[in-house]
């Protein structure tokens, strides 16, 4: 008779925290290579291994080996809070890895309450409210952030997050209020004074706002590179650049839609917070195809409004600016003609 013995990689495991926990990554990267060539379908060893790609700074490959992990056991909590984590976080830049990451949140919260492990309902929770966020629905994520904090407490990273989204709600000062606690307990968070700077000028208080704006630069130069700026006359001249290259059938439709530059949305733009207060653009109006219907609200001049300082702030450089210009007045103009947030996306206008 043979016996099976299964490889202790548990010393190898212990090791790979340890390194980890002391920031020594790359070693606690070979701790947990070690581990997976010795128990190559053992899930715990694939999770170290994504666990310490994710601190090199190698998401791609952090989320490969948690994936790895999540084949061999799709319950591991690790595994599914640290695919869910970099989804949202590092890699969040495509819709759908949000989408994928909101997924892995929600997974991961129905198995820690099966678990009955609060804290860790918690930190998905707070992830998918991060997700939330990111995907332009703050109403849902508010709420999966407070839940989130009920158990967490003061996570500086969900008080920054719950501002996000009150801010995104247009809940201007409570937004504030916020910001200002997430300083009070960490002075040099540079997204806190990004979004003070937003309110400051919003309410009009230029000085306050360029102090904000030069300390997030300041603290984090790489996401908060100085923005590209025009004049006003410019920016106008790109704009009519912009319009004269759409289609001529086009242009003769928006003979009767004005077609206006804004520093940033006012109060009456944002729909009581429909409408994200770092909009780029917006259609006012009905649509070209209700133009001829007995609805006497249709016959209403129509308008498109770029906001010029939300845009400057979205660009890259001088070259991005002006091509979002231009993406941003045709899909305005998509709207005008009746086309909706779904049927722009396919277009690749969204």
């Amino acid at each position: 008779m043979f016996f099976f013995r299964r490889p202790d990689i548990g010393p190898l495991l212990e090791q790979s925290d340890a390194l980890l926990d002391a920031g020594e990554a790359a070693r606690a990267l070979e701790a947990a290579d070690e581990a997976v060539r010795t128990a190559p379908r053992n899930a715990s060893a694939h999770e170290r291994r994504g666990a310490a790609l994710a601190e090199l700074g190698r998401p791609e490959d952090a989320l490969a080996a948690y994936e790895r992990a999540l084949s061999l056991d799709r319950k591991s909590p690790a595994a599914l809070l640290g695919a869910a984590d970099l989804l949202v976080g590092s890699l969040r830049e495509e819709p759908e890895a949000l989408e994928r990451g909101l997924g892995l949140c929600v997974r991961g919260a129905k198995l820690a309450r099966k678990l009955r492990d609060a804290r860790l309902e918690a930190e998905f929770a707070l992830l998918e409210g991060v997700a939330l966020n990111e995907l332009g629905n703050p109403r849902e994520a508010l709420a999966r952030i407070d839940a989130a904090l009920a158990t967490l407490g003061r996570d500086l990273d969900g008080l920054l997050e719950r501002g996000i989204a009150l801010f995104e709600c247009c809940r201007f000062d409570e937004a504030r209020r916020q910001f200002e606690d997430v300083l009070a307990a960490a002075p040099d968070e540079p997204w806190a004074h990004h979004y003070l700077g937003l309110l400051a000028e919003r309410h009009g208080e230029a000085a306050e706002a360029q102090r904000r704006f030069r300390a997030a630069q300041r603290l984090a130069p790489e996401e908060f590179p100085p923005p590209v700026t025009l004049t006003e006359k410019e920016f106008d001249a790109v704009l009519e650049a912009a319009i004269g290259r759409l289609p001529e059938p086009v242009r003769r439709y928006l003979g009767n839609v004005a077609i206006a530059v804004e520093p940033f949305p006012a109060e009456g733009d944002l729909a009581g917070g429909d409408v994200s207060p770092t909009v780029l653009g917006l259609f006012r109006g009905s649509p070209l195809a209700e133009k001829a219907s007995m609805d006497p609200w249709a016959h209403f001049p129509s308008s498109i409004v770029l906001y010029q300082r939300n845009l400057e702030r979205f660009a890259e450089d001088r070259e991005d600016l002006i091509e979002q210009i231009d993406v941003t007045l045709i899909h305005e103009v998509g709207h005008f003609l009746g086309f909706d947030e779904d049927d722009l996306a396919e277009r690749g206008l969204d």
